[in-house]
């Protein structure tokens, strides 16, 4: 019994993991830097993999989506891939994991239930790894221009 109710934790935990990880593809605030002139004129930038916007003091916001996928930044590009590579190894993971739970009648003997267990734990392994090195490589061009 300890079993079954362990494998349906780590499938609740894993998969709403998963559905974190797809949340914060559309977050607004991948990365934000403010311009403080004097107090009348403040500007905040903040953009994300789709679009770059800039606020002023007044809360007047100015979004532009990137134009071309050709034009950007090789990072942004990377980011891209690695978080749509992500939420993708999340989502079979979730599927290898629902067939590989013990508690469930399809995917045949117990050996191939590990093996498809095995499998789901190694997506969402990577689907992680890919979500934090998309999050890192993002971030480094932010953080190496504020050490100028």
């Amino acid at each position: 019994m300890s079993n079954m109710v362990t494998e349906i934790l780590a499938f609740i935990l894993t998969t709403s993991g998963w559905v974190l990880i797809s949340s914060t593809i559309p977050s607004e605030y991948w990365k934000v830097s403010s311009l403080d002139g004097t107090v009348i004129t403040t500007a905040t930038f903040w953009s994300n993999l789709w679009k770059t916007c800039v606020t002023d003091s007044t809360g007047v916001s100015n979004c532009k989506d990137f134009p071309s996928m050709l034009a950007l930044d090789g990072y942004i590009q990377a980011c891209r891939g690695l978080m749509i590579s992500a939420v993708c190894l999340g989502f079979f993971g979730s599927v290898f994991a629902l067939v590989g739970m013990k508690c469930t009648k399809i995917g045949g003997s117990d050996q191939s239930k590990a093996r498809t267990a095995c499998i789901a734990g190694v997506n969402f392994i990577l689907s992680g790894n890919y979500h934090v090195s998309a999050r890192c490589l993002f971030l480094t061009p932010c953080l190496s221009l504020r050490s100028e």
